[in-house]
């Protein structure tokens, strides 16, 4: 298995990450494995069935279970506190309705993490994803939302959603060498994040006031995602890092329940991926 010396970030964006789980099918179907990745929130959960090279799985569980009131419900919510109920998502699913292949996970020959906040410094630290019966627990914790999930310990600390702290984790890729880096965006280019409402200050007080740090990195959490944007865009034009993004998107929500705006957006992403197959060759020298 030939490893691609260079990063592999990708985004977020609940539902949306539709369209990386096209871009990765058609990775799978290339054989390009990168050697370093790095999925945030939902990136994390389609970077799982990239590490264990199960091609058009991380659609399927995208799909599969929009309308059982025990994978994404206000049920769930009211009963466990996870919107994203945990045992349906992490057990259930991996383990019995589409198995997940914990063997040849563990076997992956490169880096892979779950970009996580930890909620008593609110910075982001990057989990490795390996041991994966284990390790999942680090993706569980890179895709817990504020606010409607529980917080998830973790090695002995406890972490909620990566984005809140690193969204695009370009830099922490760049610090760890890689001097090629792929970014798959959920957002088209002229996407910009707003502040954080009043509303949502006062819940997330309510909600962590023993978290401080957590709760400064949602406030600032639109300054330094728009600042990692702006030197996305800057360090693309001068060549120096490779990003796929939605051109248009689709009408979708965060939790979004239409399997058929969800196909089109993945469909989305595997044309991107391929009509771009030759550029992407030609900027990572393979």
């Amino acid at each position: 298995m030939e490893m691609i010396h260079a990063g592999l970030i990708l985004e977020g964006g609940g539902m949306r990450g539709a369209y990386t789980a096209g871009i990765l099918d058609f990775f799978m179907e290339k054989e390009m494995w990168f050697d370093h990745s790095y999925g945030v929130s939902a990136g994390a959960c389609h970077l799982c069935s990239y590490i264990s090279r199960q091609r058009g799985r991380s659609f399927r569980v995208s799909v599969n279970y929009l309308d059982d009131e025990n994978y994404c419900s206000m049920k769930s919510f009211m009963t466990t506190g996870d919107l994203f109920n945990v045992k349906m998502c992490y057990d259930t699913i991996p383990n019995v309705l589409d198995p997940y292949d914990y063997d040849t996970a563990d076997k992956w020959p490169g880096k892979a993490y779950a970009v996580a906040t930890n909620i008593e410094t609110g910075k982001a630290e990057y989990l490795r994803m390996e041991n994966m019966r284990k390790g999942i627990t680090a993706v569980q914790a890179s895709a817990s939302l504020p606010l409607v999930s529980r917080n998830v310990e973790y090695n002995g600390k406890f972490y909620l959603d990566g984005g809140m702290a690193d969204s695009i984790p370009l830099r922490q890729s760049m610090r760890d060498g890689n001097k090629k880096n792929v970014v798959v965006l959920t957002r088209p280019i002229e996407y910009r994040k707003k502040p954080q409402s009043l509303a949502n200050r006062q819940m997330m007080l309510m909600k962590y006031p023993k978290y401080p740090g957590l709760r400064r990195a949602m406030i600032r959490r639109h300054t330094v995602y728009n600042k990692t944007l702006d030197a996305i865009e800057r360090l693309e034009a001068d060549g120096k890092v490779f990003v796929f993004r939605p051109e248009k998107l689709v009408d979708i929500e965060r939790i979004e329940k239409d399997p058929k705006k969800l196909k089109v957006l993945y469909l989305q992403g595997y044309h991107d991926a391929a009509m771009n197959y030759e550029l992407l060759k030609e900027y990572l020298k393979v």
